[in-house]
Parts: structure tokens; C-alpha cells; sequence
């Protein structure tokens, strides 16, 4: 039988997070909006809270494991803080929950520790595409081998933090089969359009329709 009574770590940093979220979210997020920009010290401190390495095992340098219980606990008191800013620091986790479910040991091991370092490492996800009746099971984002690279030639919409990240797990079509590439920016090929801006979320830096994506990834 299921349990979802928090446990003490549980209870411990869900504590930490709504602290927080009252202390420092929720004191800057209007300013925030106003100005587009998320002050750097609230994300500095808000990335010391650890969410991310939490969900990481000790041997890629995390302390602890995945857990969609502790995951939603999470976004929930940072969500109340404010959309904007739990969007920004929570970026990450497109690429690490992908990772630790289906990554390869050789994955696991090269890319999770830049999550586990003091400062907060700016990774996302490209799956959505700018056309009605989008599908991730049918996308027009292509993957082509060539040699032990594939090229990815596509465009994407609505990637979080696409113009600031240093790593990108962009999805594409190989085989007609849905598959995920892991991509480190800059690269030759990459093109990032300009920032869209959304009610209330206006400090997340969102890029819109024109992030063309012809570069290699793994």
C-alpha cells in the first residue's frame, strides 16, 4: 500500500523551499516582471536549495534519487512563490529526469555531475514545434547519422532558457521513431530567435518560433 505521508528529509525541505519561496520569490517577483529579468541572487540561492542534486545519486555527485512525490512537493511551494522563477530553476530537470530514466551509463556519468556544482548549470529541452495539431510522436525535427555524430536539422518553439543554456536535449525524428539527442551550446548550426513574452511569466526568458536546430548531438 501507497504511503504519502511526507517523510522528515521530505517535510525538512519542503520547510526550506516555502521559506523561500516567502522570503525571496515572492518579495521580487513583481519587479521581475516588470523588468523582465530575475535577480541572479535569487536564483543563486534558490539553485543552493539543492532541487536538482536531490533527485541525483551520490555517484554523479548528488545526494539522493528521483522521486515524483518529493519532485511535486517541490514545485508546489515554488509555484506558489512565483511561476516565473520555478520555471527558471527547474529548467534543469527536462534534462536530468530524461537522463537518469533513460540515459546510458556513459551519459549518466559525463553529463549529470554539471548539475551537482555550487552554481546553477542553465540545460534544457527542444520537443515543441511551432504548427497546429503538434505531435511529439510524429515530428518534423529530423536526426541523421553521420559518422559518430547525428545532425538535427529542425526548428522548435517555446524552449525555456534555450538562449542561455549550455546543454540542450533536443528531440527529433530518426527512423521514423521519437528519439532524444543530447546537444552542448553553442554550436555551429544552433540558431535562437527572439524572446517571447507571456503574461506574468515575462522574467523567464522563453525564445519563440525560430530556433533552428542543425547541429550534432548524441
Amino acid at each position: 500500500m501507497y504511503s504519502f505521508d511526507l517523510t522528515d528529509e521530505q517535510r525538512m525541505l519542503t520547510e526550506t523551499v516555502q521559506r523561500f519561496a516567502s522570503r525571496n520569490m515572492r518579495a521580487v517577483y513583481r519587479e521581475a516582471d516588470d523588468h523582465g529579468a530575475i535577480p541572479d541572487d535569487v536564483i543563486a540561492t534558490g539553485w543552493d536549495l539543492g532541487l536538482i542534486p536531490s533527485a541525483i545519486p551520490d555517484q554523479y555527485g548528488g545526494f539522493g534519487a528521483l522521486s515524483a512525490v518529493t519532485g511535486a512537493l517541490f514545485a508546489e511551494e515554488l509555484g506558489w512563490g512565483d511561476i516565473a522563477t520555478s520555471l527558471h530553476l527547474l529548467a534543469p530537470s527536462l534534462v536530468t529526469t530524461p537522463l537518469l530514466l533513460c540515459g546510458t551509463d556513459e551519459q549518466k556519468a559525463a553529463y549529470l555531475p554539471r548539475f551537482c556544482d555550487a552554481t546553477f548549470y542553465p540545460a534544457t529541452a527542444a520537443l515543441i514545434e511551432p504548427r497546429i495539431q503538434f505531435d511529439p510522436n510524429e515530428l518534423q525535427t529530423t536526426a541523421t547519422r553521420d559518422g559518430d555524430v547525428y545532425v538535427l536539422d529542425g526548428v522548435k518553439a517555446f524552449v525555456p532558457l534555450a538562449d542561455r543554456a549550455d546543454l540542450l536535449l533536443v528531440y527529433a525524428a530518426q527512423d521514423g521513431k521519437t528519439q532524444a539527442f543530447l546537444v552542448d551550446a553553442p554550436i555551429a548550426g544552433l540558431t535562437i530567435g527572439a524572446r517571447e513574452n507571456h503574461g506574468f511569466q515575462r522574467a523567464f526568458p522563453v525564445p519563440g518560433h525560430a530556433q533552428r536546430c542543425a547541429g550534432a548531438g548524441q
